[in-house]
């Protein structure tokens, strides 16, 4: 039996609402074990007063760090610090580190060039940098739906504006491979998608699944394979045609 994946989970508090924890956590449960769970800050500054409410019902750990120089950020650097300390104590094989600070990216390509798993989760302010430097980017807005699915009316031709994009990677991903007659395995097609586009996230377009959001764009057919589980199917899925004639 493969053996569950073990995550130290790092929160920078200067830049992630409390009101997030919660989703934070469920999260990351998909990922894995939150072995080590802690969080950074200055402790003694009003600002951070909600995140005490809530540390002990999630049971994280606070780090205390105090801003030494007016304009310096001295919670980075403990939660750089400790995540090497975390890296060589090989206790874990995997890190979420949780900001909307850009000034992490160098701590997530190091880690994976020592072969960690790296999640990242921030709120959708985050710069591309830290996103692109991520195995995996998750908005904290698309975690707590805030906003309101995005519905797409059935009978529609054209792609909306912000899904343009997203379509043409999923088409070509599709065209790479897929079998003979054009059909390609969805979970392939989502995986392929996450390492090409770290912050991919159905729950960004007001979708669960993929397989729901691909439904609700209309240009691509999609297939349920049933399973020896009458309960599970697999999803297939292939580029319409254009229906352009001569």
């Amino acid at each position: 039996m493969e053996q569950e994946r073990k995550i130290a989970v790092l929160i920078d508090a200067d830049n992630v609402s409390q009101k997030y924890i919660k989703y934070i956590l469920d999260e990351i449960a998909k990922h894995g074990l939150p072995t080590y769970k802690r969080i950074y800050g200055d402790w003694t500054s009003p600002q951070l007063a909600r995140w005490k409410d809530v540390l002990l019902d999630y049971s994280i750990t606070p780090i205390q760090q105090y801003s030494y120089t007016a304009g310096k950020n001295s919670t980075d650097s403990a939660l750089i610090i400790d995540a090497m300390d975390i890296l060589y104590s090989h206790n874990i094989n995997g890190f979420c580190i949780v900001s909307s600070d850009s000034d992490f990216t160098r701590l997530v390509v190091r880690l994976r060039e020592s072969g960690m798993y790296v999640v990242g989760m921030g709120e959708k302010k985050t710069p591309k940098p830290f996103i692109a430097a991520c195995e995996q980017f998750k908005y904290l807005e698309a975690l707590a739906q805030i906003d309101e699915p995005k519905v797409i009316p059935q009978n529609t031709v054209k792609v909306p504006e912000e899904l343009k994009k997203l379509t043409r990677s999923i088409r070509n991903i599709i065209t790479d491979i897929s079998d003979e007659d054009g059909w390609a395995s969805m979970s392939k097609v989502g995986n392929i998608l996450n390492k090409r586009e770290p912050d991919f996230d159905p729950r960004n377009y007001g979708y669960p699944k993929l397989t729901s959001l691909v439904k609700a764009i209309h240009v691509f057919e999609v297939d349920a394979r049933k399973t020896s589980n009458p309960h599970v199917n697999n999803y297939f899925i292939k580029n319409k045609e254009t229906g352009k004639r001569r």
